[in-house]
């Protein structure tokens, strides 16, 4: 498998495929079935009539990889093609003996096709559970089914932050706007009323309808998409281009310096089969056999990982992006609180409370789909006798308040009072000064008990009136305000352990709600969150980008932020150079979620958020934030760890043979240091080995961009000096006179194995006893293979004269400190210094 070749999940571009298509005017449905009444629905014997017509919605293969793409993707591989074509030429040269290294194609193939299909597998039973489920309407009752049992013709019942997953008509609404932003980029919300046509991969932004579906399965506007919006497509990912860019400058290097060695070796008293033979093994050590192997097998385990603590990762290199996530935005509902919100306690402005708590029950009552807020207002308050809803407007994110009108009652508004108080004037422009008068300081006094109760960490929604009739969407002058509403959110249990280890993790947290400001500081101080007693009110943000960035850079906490101003927030952040990561799961979250650099989902959040968000939480478990992070920080870091170690290889592979290629044009006698089963035999106990213990091992250091520079930095150096040292030390052995070709290969083997190992320490920093360890284990194997008869025959290993110890220990000595030295010296002084802004823990709530 190859490093553009990471499996990954489809994401679709409806926007590229048809960014001109029009909701309005699609064409008429294949399936012509009278339309249903909108309370009634389809009957049992419709739905399977329609059934066994073979009109369910069944949607097209999904574009992601079959058992059988998975397997020609692990074994088809350019990695596998060379080290193939280098076994056949062993057997040419008849020395199976040194075809060891085609256990490498093996092993990639095996271990790759076996990760990937268990990382399918724990994915398709999350995808199960994070599946959209939709709500028809079946004789005259609401059920909520799989989507694939939608019939044609079927009644849908539709909700804010419902995704309608079918094509379909309106039937009946209620203040019903969908937004197509999945679709055609466009952000606004769209009116639709009765009669206008709605597009599967939209979702419900506020209101409510019920639509009749016209096109489904295969035929549904989702699924006509492009093949060129369907295909495979993978998030930028700086460690999959640097080690493909790595793979490609390889492939052109190997071929050259090869044929240049084979070409000199054959002009040697050797023979052809020794040059042949010889020629492969440097061949064999230049392929970075298992880099791709290593870097796969640290994506799906991280993959895996989060899979088994229900975090859905929908690509593989979001776990590489998590690594870099430095700014986290929190949403504060449901998020740093539990997401249950109750009802606390009304607070009535010269109103009797019968009066105030019969107008709440009413309002409640009104919305058949009440959003969590309004749930809470419904849970506590009866519905009354003779309170008939003449018209409504639902709650908006963009608006912060719901509207009804009651027949001889006027209309009331239930919202954020700092937007329904804030209004002026008389609403009848017959009211005398006295009345003005008193209805401002009625006001005042409802401004001046919302803070009070919002410093407390109360959330607030103040009741309006108004006189006259619901004619448009913008508020009425005069509001006369009714009572307050209380609510109580509790905040998680472990939120302030939580947000302390990503503050000790040098992440920034912003905390963006659309709850009063005052509300939003007081739950962030409470949770720990540093600097929460900065806050501010959205509205008082500027509209320029850099104002906006300089501000966010100051500022933790931001109250009564839009839908558009969240989404503009993460794009100011990101201006600044920040890996964005956002939480959210309400219908309000998803252009910030979509837009952001990891967007973050809710399990119980909107159907919306869900499907934009990179990762889904689907226990719902704030908790499982922190191993999210600590996972994709392992995974980028240990195979930064892994590529310093492979590059270093392929980087003295190729200086020595391309020395011993040109050195041979004038040294008629000189053999190559290595047979293929030595430099398997490095490999594995070097590199192989441990860094397959090194790719899965735990590493929470920040991480950095530059991936490519950075292992070139230290593999270049590291990898000359290996092979520097190591052809000093054999050309030592060479021109003794009591050493045979046999030990001068040996010492030769000694020397590099002993400098892979000082390039494997200085890879595993910071050192640790295990990796200490883990370096002596390594030692010890190798002494095994030296010194047990039939290890030794096998891999020729034959001990040297004492006296050419010295050259090849002294090599290591000095190789090995020179190693140390770039290191720990030369490399944090080439390393640009970052400095993470953080506050003293003595300044921290």
């Amino acid at each position: 498998m190859t490093a553009t070749d990471q499996p990954a999940t489809a994401h679709d571009s409806p926007a590229s495929a048809h960014p001109d298509r029009d909701s309005s005017t699609q064409d008429s449905p294949t399936h012509d079935f009278p339309t249903p009444d909108p309370q009634l629905g389809l009957s049992l014997a419709e739905v399977n009539q329609r059934r066994e017509l073979g009109l369910t919605n069944t949607a097209p293969p999904s574009p992601v990889r079959t058992f059988g793409e998975i397997f020609k993707a692990n074994v088809l591989t350019p990695v596998n093609a060379i080290m193939l074509s280098l076994f056949v030429l062993i057997l040419v040269a008849w020395a199976p003996g040194d075809a060891l290294f085609v256990g490498v194609v093996i092993s990639n193939s095996v271990i790759g096709i076996a990760q990937e299909v268990r990382a399918k597998r724990e994915l398709e039973k999350l995808a199960i559970l994070n599946a959209p489920q939709a709500v028809v309407v079946r004789d005259s009752e609401l059920q909520e089914i799989d989507v694939a049992d939608i019939v044609a013709g079927e009644v849908l019942d539709l909700a804010a932050g419902r995704q309608i997953v079918v094509d379909g008509e309106v039937l009946s609404e209620i203040g019903l706007e969908v937004d197509e932003s999945l679709l055609t980029g466009e952000s606004d919300p769209v009116d639709k009323p009765a009669g206008e046509q709605v597009m599967s991969g939209s979702f419900v932004s506020a209101g409510s309808g019920r639509i009749v579906a016209t096109r489904i399965g295969a035929e549904s506007y989702a699924s006509t998409l492009s093949e060129q919006a369907r295909r495979f497509t993978l998030v930028n990912s700086e460690l999959r281009d640097g080690i493909d860019w790595i793979l490609r400058v390889l492939v052109w290097l190997v071929p050259p310096a090869s044929a240049l060695l084979l070409w000199a070796l054959l002009g040697t008293d050797s023979g052809w089969q020794e040059a042949l033979r010889s020629s492969v093994g440097a061949a064999v050590a230049m392929v970075p056999d298992g880099l791709v192997l290593l870097t796969s097998l640290a994506f799906v385990a991280g993959v895996i990982v989060l899979a088994r603590r229900k975090a859905l990762a929908k690509e593989l290199a979001t776990v590489e992006l998590l690594a870099h996530v430095d700014v986290l935005c929190l949403d504060k509902t449901g998020t740093i609180t539990t997401g249950d919100i109750s009802f606390g306690a009304i607070d009535t402005l010269q109103s009797e409370a019968a009066y105030a708590e019969a107008a709440l029950g009413a309002f409640a009552a009104a919305d058949p789909n009440p959003n969590p807020t309004l749930a809470a207002v419904k849970s506590a308050f009866e519905a009354p006798q003779g309170w008939t809803v003449a018209h409504q407007e639902p709650f908006s994110s963009a608006k912060k308040w719901a509207a009804v009108e009651f027949d001889q009652r006027g209309v009331f508004y239930l919202g954020a009072p700092e937007i329904l108080l804030a209004t002026t004037g008389d609403s009848s422009g017959s009211e005398s000064d006295d009345t003005l008068n008193s209805l401002a300081e009625l006001r005042a006094e409802a401004a001046s008990k919302t803070a009070e109760h919002a410093a407390a960490g109360s959330r607030v929604l103040a009741l309006c009136q108004a006189d006259g009739s619901l004619t448009s969407e913008d508020l009425p002058p005069g509001l006369k305000p009714v009572a307050l509403v209380l609510l109580v959110d509790t905040i998680r249990p472990n939120a302030n352990e939580i947000l302390d280890y990503f503050y000790r993790q040098g992440v920034t947290l912003k905390v963006i709600s659309g709850d009063n400001v005052a509300t939003v500081s007081a739950v962030a101080q409470r949770a720990g969150i540093p600097d929460g007693h900065k806050a501010i009110d959205a509205r008082e943000l500027p509209e320029d980008n850099e104002a906006l960035a300089d501000t966010l850079e100051d500022i933790a906490v931001f109250g009564r932020v839009t839908p558009h101003q969240k989404r503009a927030m993460v794009a100011a952040l990101q201006s600044r150079g920040h890996t964005v990561a956002m939480t959210g799961d309400g219908v309000n979250d998803v252009l910030a979620l979509k837009d952001s650099d990891i967007g973050i989902a809710m399990g119980s959040g909107s159907e919306a958020s869900r499907s934009v968000a990179q990762i889904v939480l689907l226990d719902n478990s704030f908790a499982t934030l922190p191993r999210v992070l600590t996972e994709g920080r392992k995974v980028i870091n240990n195979i930064e760890r892994v590529a310093n170690l492979f590059v270093s290889k392929a980087v003295y592979a190729v200086l020595i043979t391309a020395t011993i290629g040109l050195m041979s044009l004038w040294i008629s006698d000189l053999d190559f240091p290595f047979l293929p089963r030595h430099l398997t035999l490095i490999g594995t106990f070097s590199i192989g080995l441990p860094g397959l213990l090194l790719a899965l091992a735990p590493s929470e250091s920040l991480v950095r961009p530059g991936f490519l520079w950075r292992v070139l930095k230290f593999s270049l150096p590291a990898g000359i000096i290996a092979a520097t040292g190591t052809l000093i030390a054999y050309e030592f052995a060479r021109q003794a006179d009591d050493a045979t070709l046999g030990e001068a290969r040996t010492v030769a083997v000694m020397t590099l194995l002993g400098l892979g190992l000082f390039i494997l320490l200085m890879t595993a920093r910071p050192l640790k006893a295990w990796k200490i360890l883990l370096v002596i284990g390594m030692v010890a194997l190798y002494a095994l293979v030296a010194f047990v008869d039939f290890a030794s025959d096998y891999f020729e290993i034959y001990l040297p004269p004492a006296w050419l110890w010295i050259p090849s220990l002294g090599a290591i000595a000095i190789g090995g400190a020179l190693i140390s030295t770039w290191a720990y010296v030369a490399l944090p002084i080439l390393q640009p210094v970052q400095q993470l802004q953080r506050h003293s823990p003595s300044a921290s709530p």
